[in-house]
């Protein structure tokens, strides 16, 4: 992603090499995203028919939650708008106000994406927000052609050491395999969990967040397609952690996550073979995370992107969205030969800021619970971080939703997984009870029958994947 992010903006005025191994793979069993990386594909230029049918992809609405308030318990966080605002108010005081004077609709009736979700529709109208699945494995490949016919020049090997400036601590030179040495200026750190650069020869550190986020391990394994595959991701809670699905065109990505204090290896493997809808495929892989961030993004000379910057678990699909957000980032502050205190703090201050809001959205899930498992017994008592205890208590108070800044997820994504994990406001705001009974459902009335219209005239997801195949081999 940095290599074709680089060559598209730079062009021929930066000299990019890009150095990787082919001993050392990637998972590759299914990748869901969020609707920013639609911003990832404009910059560079590609359009959705082509990058779905290199990629193996399909299109995602949402993420569907099951059992994680209690067994049989299900809501969705779906992309895009709930409703409509009407006056000076937000959608949701109006719902809040029909269901607390006895209605019986749900949130979701008012969301085009879930109803087209749970529909299996799509239709590629602007009007449904959306995100995409894919092989991660296939997406590196993608770009890795897409940089190297942009100049990038890339170089097969393993880094073996660093050399840094005696004086100043920044890095000069990685030196490869063969004795081959590469110098520059600039160095990106896409190296994973081991921060060969960031923290192998800068030594910056680890924050741990597992008092946070106490799951530790994940197993993934690829199963086969589905013949109608869904066009959201499904994340469903298990004794000790939460299983994904994630609906490709040739196969299904399944996986995993889970507390090792809670749950042993040989265990969570079998819950996940007894738990995958279709057959399996291939030999489960086996990863172990500490949840957390490094102390710095950005060190003298070299910038730490993706798992080598800090991992947070991907139950709400963020992880490519943070390499991108940071290479936007680099972009905003990108050095002109001379590296600036003033810049590389503040782009380490707002990539803090957007690792701690979102991983304030993911312990919502876990601490909003009524499961009995020990696993979800002790996630209740997670001594939370004072801004997501704000955000419960103010949403919990009177149904309001603070976002802060530029943070990640919206104020209709924080209503979602209030109400989906059974945080229900005790009043609603004021103004909501100056419309009167009949026009309050006239206007619920019409925002029903607007999605249902819209719903119905959609093709299945797998008609328009078909087309979607057709119009980008024309």
């Amino acid at each position: 992603m940095a290599a074709a992010v680089l060559s598209r903006v730079f062009g021929p005025a930066l000299s990019v090499v890009l150095v990787e191994s082919d001993q050392i793979g990637t998972v590759g069993v299914g990748e869901a995203t969020i609707p920013q990386i639609r911003l990832l594909t404009s910059l560079l230029g590609i359009n959705d028919a082509e990058f779905l049918r290199a990629t193996d992809g399909t299109i995602k609405l949402g993420i569907q939650f099951n059992d994680w308030t209690q067994p049989g318990s299900s809501y969705m966080h779906a992309f895009g708008p709930v409703g409509r605002s009407l006056g000076m108010l937000p959608f949701h005081p109006y719902w809040l106000r029909h269901r607390q004077a006895g209605g019986q609709s749900s949130l979701w009736d008012y969301s085009l994406n879930y109803q087209a979700a749970i529909a299996d529709r799509y239709d590629g109208s602007q009007s449904l927000v959306h995100a995409f699945h894919f092989d991660a494995g296939l997406v590196a490949s993608f770009l890795r052609q897409y940089a190297e016919q942009r100049a990038v020049q890339r170089i097969e090997g393993l880094v073996t050491h660093t050399t840094l400036h005696p004086e100043t601590g920044f890095i000069e030179s990685i030196h490869l395999d063969q004795e081959r040495r590469i110098d520059a200026d600039l160095f990106i750190d896409c190296s994973g969990f081991r921060g060969i650069l960031i923290d192998g020869a800068l030594e910056t550190g680890y924050v741990d967040w597992s008092r946070y986020l106490p799951c530790d391990r994940a197993i993934a394994m690829p199963a086969t397609a589905q013949s109608n595959p869904r066009p959201y991701t499904r994340a469903t809670a298990t004794k000790a952690g939460w299983q994904w699905q994630i609906p490709l065109q040739s196969r299904t990505g399944n996986g995993h996550v889970y507390c090792s204090d809670y749950l042993g290896d040989d265990e969570a493997l079998q819950l996940l073979r007894d738990n995958v809808e279709d057959e399996a495929q291939g030999e489960p892989l086996q990863l172990k995370f500490v949840t957390g961030h490094r102390h710095s993004f950005w060190k003298r000379n070299c910038v730490a992107l993706g798992l080598a910057s800090g991992f947070l678990e991907p139950l709400e699909s963020t992880s490519i969205h943070l390499v991108q957000s940071g290479l936007s980032r680099l972009l905003e502050m990108f050095p002109d030969g001379e590296f600036r205190r003033r810049d590389i703090e503040l782009y380490n201050e707002l990539t803090l800021f957007e690792y701690e809001r979102i991983r304030d959205f993911l312990v919502l899930h876990y601490v909003a619970n009524e499961r009995t498992e020990a696993f979800w017994a002790g996630c209740r008592n997670i001594d939370l971080p004072p801004s997501l205890a704000e955000k419960i208590d103010a949403f919990g108070d009177c149904g309001r939703i603070r976002r802060v800044a530029d943070e990640l997820f919206t104020e209709v994504g924080w209503l979602q997984v209030m109400l989906g994990q059974g945080i229900e406001p005790r009043t609603v705001h004021p103004l909501a009870g100056l419309l009167p009974g009949p026009q309050l459902e006239q206007f619920l009335g019409s925002c029903r029958e607007n999605i249902d219209k819209q719903v119905n005239a959609m093709p299945t997801h797998q008609q328009w994947l078909v087309q979607n195949r057709a119009r980008s081999s024309a």
